[in-house]
């Protein structure tokens, strides 16, 4: 079995400064996405759904909330060798420095990993939204006889600037490598591709910053300190000295980068037929599994994914992301947003108590278009939040304007009759 001679280990990513606000208090990782889940739950459910169930998630900014996730939310077997553990950066004999990137992060955590047996370890980011078997690279990886094996994905020649690109021969193995090339100095870059490919103008490999290495050849790797980013130096170096795979994969992937991106990937499941398929028995998406009633709902709902334990009065919903324990108030419309929801339900002793003025959620007769709204908001009544490029990138107390999309930071109390325009 092959999931028995693999670990994984998930790279939470630095302190994720291009997803702020969402990052301020929580580790990049930890990002709720999809209403219900967090960034960390993708990687972990593929590696889940692939029967490899040994795993490290390293991260060394804003953990805490990522541990506490991770520990209530994924138990194995008293009886089974599988885990899934959370590796902050520590001080050790050896090392008394923050992670310096992403294989610096790998080398710091070694002497986890040589506890166990394995003979592959897979290498994930943990700010990605795709679906992938992981057995199927595994496999090609050992048949190919590679030392080293990177996922790619195929891409069209304006998508290929923002990517490293792999070039590869007739047997897949990778020759060369450029980091995010313009567009005059991709030609000549192409590599072959599947008919499908050929036909959507997809002929150059972006390098998907997914890795399989052999055992022998990472403990050998990480022995060279100097090197500390596998994108930018390991895997370039690599290229020429070892026997390294590229593994195309056709499938939906998606670099959750920055706000723009990770605004764009969630609005996205509200297509009729979204590219991320939730609704897959065979690659099932898992995550905390909480005990919440079922969602009530009056007024008009259009392509719209509500979580559940939500209470929704308003007018009109349309193309939005409305996250677990949600409250909106009635006549307000919510267009083209990500409401991430609450932690906890808020009874109205509790609003009497501590004389709040504003109910957790968004309140009545509210307009929110192109808006991010985080944990715990209270968005007062008649408050109007109309995003969109017209609006220059600014940040308050309150929220964060980046790209047009209005990001209400976690928290945040957004007075009655506020106006975003």
């Amino acid at each position: 079995m092959i999931n028995n001679r693999v670990i994984s280990i998930i790279l939470g990513g630095g302190q994720g400064s291009r997803l702020y606000p969402l990052t301020d208090q929580r580790s990049k990782p930890a990002v709720p996405i999809a209403g219900k889940y967090r960034l960390v739950d993708i990687p972990i459910s593929n590696c889940i759904n692939s029967d490899i169930k040994r795993m490290y998630v390293l991260t060394q900014f804003n953990s805490a909330s990522l541990n506490q996730h991770i520990k209530n939310t994924y138990h194995f077997s008293f009886f089974s060798s599988a885990f899934v553990d959370v590796l902050a950066a520590e001080q050790t004999q050896k090392s008394k420095d923050w992670y310096q990137g992403t294989a610096d992060a790998v080398r710091q955590s070694m002497h986890h990993l040589l506890r166990h047996d394995f003979e592959y370890v897979l290498v994930l980011s943990g700010d990605q939204l795709y679906q992938m078997d992981f057995n199927e690279m595994i496999e090609a990886h050992e048949e190919s006889g590679a030392e080293i094996t990177v996922a790619t994905q195929p891409v069209n020649a304006k998508e290929a600037t923002s990517f490293g690109i792999l070039k590869t021969d007739e047997n897949s193995f990778i020759s060369s490598f450029t980091e995010k090339p313009n567009s005059e100095q991709l030609q000549g870059w192409e590599s072959p591709v599947s008919e499908d490919m050929e036909k959507e103008g997809r002929h150059y490999l972006a390098s998907m910053g997914i890795y399989v290495f052999n055992k022998d050849l990472l403990i050998d790797i990480m022995n060279e300190p100097t090197k500390v980013d596998f994108g930018k130096e390991i895997i370039p170096d690599a290229i020429e000295k070892h026997k390294t795979l590229g593994y195309q994969f056709e499938g939906y992937w998606t670099d959750i980068g920055n706000i723009d991106s990770f605004f764009e990937a969630n609005i996205g499941l509200t297509d009729n037929i979204p590219k991320f398929n939730l609704y897959d028995n065979m690659q099932r998406i898992y995550t905390h599994a909480r005990i919440l009633p079922t969602t009530k709902m009056s007024g008009l709902c259009e392509k719209t994914v509500v979580a559940e334990g939500c209470i929704i009065h308003a007018a009109k919903i349309e193309r939005s992301v409305i996250g677990i324990r949600s409250r909106i108030g009635k006549e307000s419309t919510i267009i083209n947003c990500y409401m991430m929801g609450a932690d906890y339900y808020e009874s109205l002793e509790d609003v009497e108590k501590h004389h709040i003025d504003t109910w957790m959620g968004v309140g009545e007769r509210c307009f929110l278009k192109n808006v991010i709204i985080d944990k715990n908001c209270r968005i007062g009544d008649d408050v109007r939040i109309n995003g969109g490029k017209h609006l220059a990138d600014t940040e308050t107390e309150e929220y964060v304007i980046k790209d047009g999309i209005v990001v209400i930071k976690k928290g945040a109390v957004i007075p009655r009759g506020t106006v975003i325009n």
